[in-house]
This record gives C-alpha cells, structure tokens and sequence, in this order.
C-alpha cells in the first residue's frame, strides 16, 4: 500500500508539473533543485549550490555526477517533481538529445554556458615527459586508425620519438561528456591528417563517425568511470600512464600531476582560455523552464551562478576557466530572462 501512494503522488505532482506550461505555478512534491550531468562540472555545481543554500537560507540543490550523456537522458525524460530540473553539461545538447525532450513534454530548455574548461592529458610527476598530438592519441587509442585494425603496443609504434612504454591511457565513460569531446576535438583531428579516412564524411558518414570515433576496447585504454579523482590517483602512481579529465582536476594536483603538451600547447588557464589549446571547450548548464514555478529555488539558484562565473568568483577559485567578458554579459542575459534555446543551432 505504502508503494501505491508513493506512486500516486509522484505521478500526481508530475501532471501539476507538466501542466505549468512555460512559467510554472503549483504542485511540485520537491522543495530544492535537483541537477544531474557532467563530472567535470560537478564540482563547481556544488559548490555554488553550497553558495546559494548560505546566502539564501534555502535548502541546498542536490547535484548528481551521472556524466553528461547519462544525464540529457534522466534530464529529457520528462516534466515533473521526479525528473531533474538542471543538466550540468560538458559538451553542447545534442540535436538527438534535444528531440527526445521534446518527445517527453520538455517543451522549452534555457542554455547557460557557465565556463571554459580543457580535456587535460596528464602524467605522473615522475613520468617520462610525453609531447604528443591529436594524431598520437588517435593512432593509439582509435579501434580502428584509418579503417585499419589497431595493433599499436607501446607509444613508440605510435611514433617513432616516443617512449617505448605500453600504451595506458584511463580516461572516460562512454555516458562522459567529456568522452564525448575526446573524439570531437582530439581522435577527429588525428584521423582527418589521412585524406582518404577524411574524404569518408561526404561519401560514408557512419563509416567516417566510426572510423574517426570509436575508442579500442582492448586493454590500452581503461574506462576510469566518472569519478575524475579515480584517474587522478591511478596516474600519480602510475608513472607509464596518462590520464584524461577536465582541467580543472590537473589545476588541483600540481604536486603529484603535470599536463602534457597537444601538438607543443601545455594545458593551462591562459592556453583554455584563448582556445589554443586543442581540448578547450565551453561548459554549460541546461534548464528546464517548465519547472521554474513550481521549484521555487531554481531561478534563484541559476542567478548564484551568474554571481560565481565572474573574475575572481568561485567557479575561477574551484579551478574554472572563465569565459570572455562578452559571453558572460550574453549568458547572464539567457539566465535573467530564462530565454530558450534555438533548436536551429543544434547538430
């Protein structure tokens, strides 16, 4: 009887919910905001949700680290007090992702990039100091480089003037954004240096996507999770291996991690910041505007960001790049009058 009740609310405060339209008005069963999404973002999250609950007097948000992919799938899921009202994002919404909201009642969703951030490789501070490019990393750590089995052991039958030590990278999840953008801005330009493998984008766009995209699963690269600081601990003690994560968790261990040069760019804040460095690439929050009325602390809790984004503000102090003066004057503009996103934009 106890389940059947539970039921029963749940699905009642989601029909008030849904019924909200754009703007909201009554029926939400939640009394704080609940985001999910993106690790990377997860510790800035945090802490302006710790921000917000202190200078409010509200109850804190509840902030889960489900990664990217996995969290545009409990964020579209629908409309109501059980379904997350903010997607914390390393990577922009996808076309795809944005339709199965959508499908499922989310009828108007505000983008706010919050930030900047870096794919970081990193090693040990006892590693033996790798300089690679875009093309390295494919070479090693594509399942198929060029349309060609991998069979790619130690870093030197990668390239020649590297290391000879086995190939071990931990990096992320498939459900990470951060995944997600490995293949976007690193594995893709080290497979578009061969002509043929490019020229597949116009005749074989899935045989080009898988090509280009898909990471080997046979030992050299090891799916980490979404728990950054797991890569980090495994790398600091492991001097043969390279980590991949955000930024912002190299920035946060200079004593036991160094970056490693993409293409002779160091990531650091100044390299992000301007983009020179290969991995850079904004932050963002999604949210649900439907639930704006009904979660009376979310509108609140999105204007604590735009107070921590700024130079000098918490977000910089956790570790994140912040974002050009021009974009942060648009995006307080998004997250003041909580404008939705055009769909036109998306791929």
């Amino acid at each position: 009887m106890r389940t059947t009740k539970t039921f029963i609310c749940v699905a009642v405060s989601a029909m008030a919910l849904s019924a909200c339209g754009g703007s909201g008005s009554s029926g939400a069963s939640r009394d704080f905001v609940r985001g999910v999404g993106s690790s990377t973002v997860y510790p800035f999250a945090t802490t302006v949700a710790e921000a917000y609950a202190k200078a409010s007097g509200a109850k804190s948000p509840v902030i889960e680290s489900t990664g990217t992919g996995a969290g545009m799938k409990l964020f579209c899921a629908g409309v109501g007090a059980q379904h997350p009202d903010i997607e914390d994002a390393s990577r922009r919404i996808k076309k795809a992702e944005y339709d199965e909201c959508q499908k499922n009642g989310v009828k108007e969703i505000v983008e706010i990039q919050v930030g900047i951030d870096g794919i970081a490789f990193a090693e040990s501070k006892n590693g033996p100091g790798f300089q690679l490019t875009p093309t390295d990393i494919y070479k090693a750590l594509a399942a198929t480089p060029f349309g060609k089995p991998n069979t790619a052991k130690t870093w030197k039958d990668v390239n020649p003037s590297l290391p000879n030590e086995p190939i071990l990278v931990y990096g992320p999840p498939s459900t990470s954004g951060t995944r997600d953008a490995l293949k976007e801005l690193i594995l893709e330009a080290g497979c578009k240096t061969d002509a043929a493998t490019k020229a597949l984008k116009d005749t074989d766009k899935s045989k080009y996507e898988s090509t280009c995209h898909d990471i080997r699963e046979d030992g050299p690269y090891v799916d980490a999770g979404e728990n950054d600081n797991l890569i980090v601990q495994k790398i600091s003690q492991n001097p043969k291996a390279i980590g991949i994560f955000g930024y912002s968790f190299l920035e946060e261990n200079p004593e036991s991690l160094k970056g490693i040069p993409m293409s002779g760019v160091t990531p650091t804040y100044a390299t992000i910041s301007d983009y020179s460095y290969p991995g850079a690439r904004p932050l963002f929050i999604y949210v649900k505007k439907q639930h704006l009325g009904p979660i009376k602390s979310l509108q609140g809790y999105v204007a604590q960001w735009v107070k921590s984004w700024g130079p000098d503000g918490l977000a910089q102090k956790k570790g994140m790049v912040i974002s050009p003066e021009a974009v942060r004057t648009k995006n307080a503009e998004i997250a003041a009058k909580m404008t939705p996103l055009d769909p036109s934009e998306l791929k």
